[in-house]
């Protein structure tokens, strides 16, 4: 297949509230960014653009009709995602693949500050049989969840408030992380709790930003950057998300497992913790980080909590994950979730990730879930090495 690469990234800095602009002002100007990071590309050569949104978070219905003037597409082709933004680059990347287009687009961002209730919007998304009609937050699916995993695995509840710790650390390395701070593991241990076993600081917080990438074909990456980062390899898969018919049952991330399995099969990957250097992984819940990790095959079932007592994911460990802050220190970006991770590989492999920067990275491995009450994972893996 053609061979992919990303030429250009822009985003906005990401805050928890952005009263002063609008949605449309922050991707006009993660595009500017964009196209600038490109080598000053206009708009006007690029030949198709994706964007990834959702009709209710944003409170209009086709929304995929506010998307061309910003972004600079007006008649051109213009594809909306109503998915995670990782989806998105899966969509501009097999376009590109067909060997009829040389430059896409792929954009996403959250004004969750917009959203008076934002519970409800995830809430309706429910099952409307079982789950809707009991009228409670729907996170506390998250909640019994983590006591399936915690049980299933060994995990302790400490081992899950060190995540905390730990990216809320790594978040004040990254100028673009709202939630960065520096806390002890008895703050999260001893905070409200809100969704049993999960405390209000295991809980990502909402935050307001806009990403724009830009991806081209292996003929024209190097006419636009002379650091293209390649796509090596792209995976994605939806497990039910019918709580009563779970094949893997409640303890799992059968999603993570399976996206990760194409997309590792994609890259020529078989040992992943040997193969690839470091990885953004969804934690919008602290006991997520584990699970993902170990349902991404980086350790085995039940290990992960034992390997980050011992700093084995830390930024100076042997396998650095969310180094970046992750969900929980840079703020839950809804669907511009995916095109976070995704962006933080890229940055690292082009040596331009500032304080939280590591050495002598050559691949990574973006991950990201859609939340509830989906089962849905995308998995990629980047290389600076064509």
């Amino acid at each position: 297949m053609n061979k992919v690469a990303i030429v250009g990234i822009g985003y906005t800095s990401f805050r928890s509230t952005s009263q002063d602009v609008s949605y449309r002002e922050m991707i006009f100007e993660a595009a500017k960014k964009c196209y600038e990071d490109a080598g000053g590309v206009h708009p006007q050569s690029i030949d198709a653009f994706v964007a990834s949104s959702e009709d209710f978070m944003e409170g209009v219905s086709i929304a995929d009709e506010y998307v061309p003037d910003q972004l600079g597409a007006v008649l051109k082709p213009v594809q909306s995602i109503a998915g995670d933004s990782m989806q998105g680059i899966a969509s501009a990347m097999m376009q590109i693949q067909t060997g009829e287009m040389d430059l896409v687009a792929a954009s996403a961002f959250s004004k969750a500050s917009n959203v008076l209730n934002p519970n409800n919007v995830v809430s309706y998304a429910c099952d409307p049989i079982y789950v809707r009609p009991l009228d409670e937050n729907p996170n506390i699916i998250a909640g019994m969840e983590m006591n399936r995993y915690l049980y299933e695995t060994g995990t302790t509840r400490e081992q899950c408030a060190e995540v905390v710790v730990k990216n809320k650390y790594n978040g004040l390395f990254n100028p673009s992380a709202v939630y960065g701070a520096k806390i002890e593991l008895e703050d999260v241990l001893y905070a409200h709790e809100i969704f049993s076993p999960l405390s209000e600081l295991d809980v990502s917080q909402d935050a307001d930003g806009a990403i724009v990438l830009l991806l081209a074909s292996e003929n024209k990456a190097h006419k636009y950057t002379q650091n293209p980062i390649w796509i090596k390899g792209m995976g994605w898969a939806t497990d039910t998300p019918n709580l009563d018919y779970r094949e893997k049952g409640w303890g799992d991330a059968f999603y993570a497992t399976l996206a990760a399995q194409k997309a590792y099969s994609m890259a020529g990957i078989n040992a992943p913790y040997k193969e690839i250097d470091f990885a953004e992984i969804d934690d919008t819940f602290s006991y997520k980080e584990l699970q993902h990790i170990e349902a991404l095959n980086i350790c085995g079932r039940g290990e992960a909590g034992s390997l980050f007592k011992q700093g084995f994911f830390s930024k100076e460990g042997e396998f650095p994950v969310n180094v970046s802050g992750g969900n929980l220190g840079v703020g839950y970006l809804h669907e511009a979730n995916g095109l976070q991770k995704f962006m933080e590989v890229v940055l690292q492999l082009r040596g331009e990730a500032g304080k939280r920067q590591l050495n002598k990275v050559k691949t990574g491995l973006a991950f990201a879930w859609r939340g509830i009450p989906t089962a849905t994972g995308i998995v990629a893996v980047l290389s600076n090495d064509g």
